[in-house]
């Protein structure tokens, strides 16, 4: 035990360097957001978050958003268990197969107006894998999708700025 201590204060403590802080754009960027969202929906955007068959790197920025040093929910958008509590659906990943069907039944489930973000390379476009036997490819190819956030996979700005997109071009609209 003394060996691995005298062995642990030699090595000293050994971290990367904190990250450069994006606190002035993720103020920015949140009050935006909180003040469409208050316009357009008098209250807050419930998202349900769907993997259509990703590989989970965009949906561990997607909790990210929900850490204490993005807290997303200050700004007014809330992640929900049920499509039938959602205003929009967030979709990751390329389209399996085997979980076309869901998406398909959990678009229908999603009250109108709804809106349905294709966040991440592979949602886009299908990434890597296109379309095969086992991936029906980008998100577009099984419903309608309003919005698009590129990246692989996309870091939480820019989820919040692909959010705040989405609500300025539905303002226009």
């Amino acid at each position: 035990m003394f060996r691995i201590l005298m062995q642990s204060l030699r090595t000293g403590v050994i971290t990367e360097p904190q990250p450069a802080s994006n606190d002035e754009a993720l103020e920015h960027l949140g009050i935006e957001l909180r003040r469409l969202i208050d316009k357009r929906f008098g209250r807050s955007l419930a998202i349900r978050q769907v993997d259509a068959g990703s590989c989970n790197g965009c949906e561990l920025e997607i909790h990210a958003l929900n850490n204490a040093y993005y807290d997303v929910e200050r700004f007014g958008v809330h992640f929900v268990a049920s499509p039938r509590h959602a205003d929009a659906l967030l979709v990751t990943g390329p389209v399996s197969r085997h979980m076309e069907t869901a998406l398909r039944r959990t678009w229908r489930a999603t009250p109108s107006p709804k809106l349905v973000i294709a966040a991440g390379g592979c949602a886009c476009d299908g990434g890597e894998f296109g379309v095969s036997y086992a991936s029906c490819g980008a998100v577009e190819n099984v419903i309608p999708v309003d919005a698009k956030i590129p990246g692989c996979p996309p870091s939480p700005l820019q989820l919040l700025q692909g959010l705040l997109a989405v609500l300025q071009v539905e303002r226009k609209g």
